[in-house]
């Protein structure tokens, strides 16, 4: 077993019994507010892209428009689901992703398995790692970045991946999650599309 691993289950056990409670109460209000299901689950890509299943509290209603299909993310993401990203707790259930070890607590965030054809060979690296529920590009501006520069951030966190600097990415995400900056690009319920 890794170090990093090691670190990512004694962490994840450490915080069981702070983050349980808060994870009932949390699943009740996406009950309570957005109905079933109380979690989102997509493919996203993992370790060398391999696909994995990765689960959030859901943060979107089902608006449909008058042809039944979906609503864009911006008219479906209510003022609750909004709360939830801005704090993060949406991410909470990646706990059993990590209890998996399908992902870590830190690492370039999972993205869309259709965004893999359109990496360039140096953004492709991004995925010599696990990915994270938290990450360097996460704590330097999360989604008001460009693409560009998250993936430079990507990159730059797995040339230099050490348990000091998960250490000091955990310390100042939660400093991101408090300041409540970079939740969303401008104009873009999280980020546009990546197109390559």
């Amino acid at each position: 077993m890794s170090g990093k691993r090691l670190f990512d289950l004694v962490l994840l056990f450490l915080s069981l019994p702070l983050l349980l409670p808060l994870f009932l109460v949390v699943a009740a209000l996406v009950r309570l507010k957005l109905g079933r299901p109380i979690f989102f689950r997509q493919t996203r890509p993992g370790l060398l892209g391999e696909p994995f299943e990765m689960i959030k509290f859901r943060t979107m209603g089902d608006g449909r428009d008058e042809r039944g299909e979906l609503l864009p993310d911006a008219d479906r993401l209510t003022p609750f689901g909004r709360a939830l990203r801005a704090s993060s707790l949406d991410e909470m259930p990646e706990l059993w992703n990590i209890l998996k070890g399908d992902m870590s607590f830190v690492g370039p965030r999972p993205l869309l398995m259709s965004y893999l054809e359109l990496y360039s060979p140096e953004q492709a690296r991004r995925h010599d790692v696990l990915p994270g529920i938290t990450g360097w590009a996460q704590v330097k501006g999360r989604n008001a970045l460009s693409w560009e520069e998250k993936f430079e951030y990507d990159v730059w966190y797995v040339d230099n991946q050490s348990l000091t600097l998960d250490v000091k990415i955990l310390l100042m995400s939660v400093r991101m999650v408090f300041s409540g900056k970079g939740v969303s690009a401008e104009g873009h319920a999280t980020m546009p599309p990546f197109e390559g």
